[in-house]
């Protein structure tokens, strides 16, 4: 960093810069941000992207950026974007792979306060500041998309779930639990399917099957079904498979996902009254975004009955998460109900 650009930053502490980390059961990506303005509202000064799995606890993650810092900053807030939900001094998630102390992490940094707001709370917000560009369609349609809700989900580690409401100075985030739903089969083999998830299981909800553990178990059901050796445990193998067309149960499974995906996203699309689209996140999809394109998700997702004129208005479109949960942990953390 040049002598500008640290004269810069240290100009800039004084007045808003302050992390904000979106953390999931695969990565933690943490940014160096403060507010700009309208144009801009969030500047991200620094981001740097870590797997979990290699490090002992959040707090051990959140050291390591800041002692990289190229100058002194003086960090007093956090925002932590992350899926589950706070219950007294922990964030409770199950997809963590340690477990998350609020007050370690203020004590251990010496921060003020840090606020905790749910992962796809904090994708929904920053769709606000995606272009055309920053996103793939999936389903285009001829109007431009009404003013109106925009439902934001995707599947990672777990299933992630949230509504956009478009206000007139901020938006409001409405955060969901729609991945615990229970899975409804729209098809005899996807029946079948069920009956093999359900061994073993009191409930079988839609993150059972879609999301990274989830693409491992249609992949293991099939496997029965067909009477063949489930040789591959882990998603990124079953994935690998899918696309290099090397194991049929592989194949098999990521269509499947593909076309409950579809069915699941129209219901939620007409539940929410998704006027205003669709944005499909997550850290599997763009592996698979090709699949994705040519599967049975767009005519799952119309087969709504009476519904499918109001879906035929409803974009969708797939972007990668990136940055997006840093910018709107940020966002949030400015703007949201409990803005500081």
């Amino acid at each position: 960093m040049g002598e500008s650009a640290k004269q810069q930053l240290h100009a800039k502490s004084a007045s808003g810069v302050f992390l904000a980390a979106d953390v999931g059961g695969t990565h933690a990506r943490i940014g160096l941000v403060r507010s700009g303005s309208d144009a801009a509202p969030i500047t991200v000064l620094r981001y740097e992207r870590y797997a979990c799995a290699d490090w002992p606890s959040l707090t051990a993650v959140l050291q390591d950026f800041v002692g990289r810092l190229d100058v002194t900053v003086h960090i007093e807030h956090c925002s932590v974007a992350s899926a589950g939900y706070v219950l007294g001094d922990a964030i409770v998630n199950e997809n963590l792979p340690w477990p998350v102390s609020i007050g370690d992490i203020r004590s251990t940094l010496g921060l003020a306060d840090l606020s905790v707001v749910n992962d796809f709370e904090a994708v929904a917000y920053a769709t606000q500041f995606l272009s055309a560009d920053d996103t793939t369609p999936v389903i285009e349609t001829t109007a431009a998309p009404a003013p109106g809700p925009v439902l934001v989900m995707g599947p990672g580690t777990g299933l992630g779930s949230a509504v956009l409401l478009p206000g007139k100075q901020h938006a409001t985030v409405l955060p969901t639990e729609a991945g615990q739903i229970c899975l409804a089969p729209g098809n005899e083999r996807e029946m079948d399917i069920l009956r093999i998830l359900s061994r073993g299981r009191d409930y079988v909800s839609y993150e059972t099957a879609l999301s990274g553990p989830g693409l491992v178990n249609l992949y293991q059901a099939i496997s029965t079904l067909r009477d063949t050796p489930a040789t591959l445990v882990e998603p990124a193998d079953v994935t690998r498979a899918a696309l290099a067309k090397s194991d049929d149960a592989a194949v098999e499974a990521l269509d499947v996902f593909c076309g409950l995906l579809g069915s699941f996203v129209g219901d939620l699309a007409l539940l929410y009254g998704a006027r205003g689209g669709v944005y499909l996140a997550g850290g599997i999809l763009p592996q698979v975004r090709d699949v994705l394109l040519t599967s049975s998700f767009s005519a799952r997702f119309f087969n709504k009955g009476v519904m499918r004129a109001f879906l035929q208005q409803v974009p969708v479109r797939l972007m990668d998460h990136g940055q997006l949960g840093v910018i709107g942990a940020a966002g949030l953390y400015l703007h949201g109900p409990t803005a500081h």
